[in-house]
């Protein structure tokens, strides 16, 4: 994909990482802050075209950023996609890798200090953490400051689930804290997170080594709980339906997901232009909450005088569907949902770019790697994304891989992407330079034949790479 510029002017930065070798003395280093949103779709940032949403301090962010258009997310070993993506980051490895190692991740990575933030350690940074952490390892022996670790999601009452049905009265509220969720503990989690996070730079402050902070929003991940107003900012009439409503996808159940899987049960069946304008109006409002979280954490940074030294990523999990193809969840290939947004700001990264090259959002952590001067283990699979920024390259990945389960699988190569359902032996393909919004589908067509031959011989060559031992050749034997 072509590499777009939107800044006036572009200086390729050649020293970008020079002084930061692992020669270098601790306080040379940068300051490294990832800031981890749960389940946000990459379109969901007003400037990046999202004229619906609000998120002026992502907007004041993305205003300093080179921000990667197409940063996918490769999947899931279960229903818990942010588990799969979040021991990818940990780990470096690529998700049948990852997935191998999770249930050991204690052994293998924490006591051997294999995993990131040790890493980081070892090249003198300071580690903090605080929010969703959501992998088999205890997070205060990983971290040298852990604060308010949470588990993936709070409880959910049954009012949470399939709702809203136009014409009954509205039991959930998500501004009621009787209800519980993020509002447990008296206080919203997103604000805890942003208490926390700010805490932890004032006393970085006083450190003479660098620092890591890894802050992980739970937010906008459901319940999708926000003050009252910030919903009120999201009046029903003024949200759209997307391009992709249906009552129902189709392939529902081969996909391993279906009617039941926990996400899918959060609206009723059939979907309704109803329940997913709610939908969409609650997922916004508990963004817009979280970017006023983030906006404290950046105020905090700049008052520190540590914000010239500090590189700062922002991204997301994984994404979600909130009302697209039928779907409420992220356990599918579309877009809407394995794509995610990334944005990179920090010394010498060019400011108001875009860069359309196709990346994994786990490379932040080979990227995070590199800026610290670290020597990146051999087991790392993800790469940096600096040769991109400074202008070294202008190729990401030639191809995308994405799996759910034993269920789905999909490449993006060019301009196409297919996607493909194993039990029922069906495929899917899509041109999305020209359908991004995943509307059309050219499978059926004689002419785009060698075009799916062409994608599933890029797929098999992928699955070697990832560790994938799932035989896709009994159920497509003509591709």
């Amino acid at each position: 994909m072509p590499r777009v510029h939107i800044a006036h002017v572009f200086v390729v930065a050649s020293t970008m990482v020079a002084a930061f070798s692992p020669a270098a003395s601790a306080v040379d280093k940068p300051n490294i802050l990832l800031i981890f949103a749960d389940d946000q779709a990459f379109d969901t940032i007003h400037a990046h075209g999202n004229s619906e949403i609000q998120t002026p301090n992502l907007d004041r962010l993305s205003a300093r950023a080179t921000t990667f258009t197409h940063a996918y997310n490769m999947g899931s070993w279960s229903g818990a996609v942010c588990v799969a993506s979040r021991m990818m980051m940990i780990s470096g490895k690529y998700l049948w890798h990852a997935q191998k190692d999770h249930a050991k991740t204690t052994q293998l990575y924490q006591e051997k200090g294999r995993m990131w933030p040790q890493l980081l350690e070892a090249s003198g940074y300071d580690t903090y953490f605080t929010g969703k952490w959501h992998i088999r390892a205890d997070a205060a022996k990983t971290f040298k400051v852990a604060a308010n670790v949470r588990g993936g999601m709070p409880n959910q009452t049954e009012a949470g689930y399939n709702r809203p049905i136009e014409g009954q009265t509205l039991k959930w509220k998500p501004w009621d804290k009787s209800f519980g969720g993020f509002w447990k503990g008296g206080k919203h989690w997103s604000e805890v997170v942003g208490d926390d996070a700010s805490g932890f730079i004032k006393t970085a402050k006083k450190s003479d080594s660098p620092f890591f902070m890894y802050i992980a929003f739970n937010a906008p991940h459901d319940p999708r709980q926000s003050p009252r107003e910030y919903v009120d900012k999201y009046p029903l009439d003024n949200i759209a339906m997307p391009a992709s409503f249906v009552p129902e996808y189709p392939f529902n159940e081969a996909m391993n997901s279906g009617r039941k899987l926990r996400d899918e049960r959060l609206a009723p069946f059939p979907r309704t232009e109803y329940s997913v304008k709610v939908n969409r109006q609650e997922y916004y409002a508990i963004i817009t909450h979280m970017d006023a979280q983030i906006g404290r954490i950046l105020d905090t940074l700049e008052a520190s005088g540590q914000a010239d030294n500090t590189y700062i990523f922002f991204t997301a999990d994984h994404g979600l569907a909130v009302g697209r193809h039928g779907l409420m969840g992220k356990q599918n290939m579309f877009d809407h949902s394995v794509r995610v947004p990334l944005m990179v700001v920090g010394p010498d990264v060019p400011k108001n770019t875009k860069i359309d090259a196709r990346v994994y959002l786990q490379d932040v952590m080979a990227t995070s790697l590199e800026l610290s001067g670290s020597k990146k283990p051999e087991y790392v699979q993800f790469e940096s994304l600096l040769p991109l920024i400074n202008g070294e390259t202008d190729r990401g990945r030639d191809a995308i891989y994405g799996a759910y389960l034993q269920g789905q699988r999909m490449v993006t190569y060019g301009d196409y992407k297919m996607i493909l359902y194993p039990s029922i032996s069906k495929a899917i393909l899509y041109n999305i330079a020209k359908d991004p919004q995943e509307l059309n589908d050219l499978a059926g067509q004689k002419s785009h034949q060698p075009t799916l031959s062409k994608l599933f011989a890029k797929l098999m060559e992928l699955q070697q790479e990832t560790g994938d031992e799932l035989d896709l050749t009994k159920a497509f034997p003509n591709l």
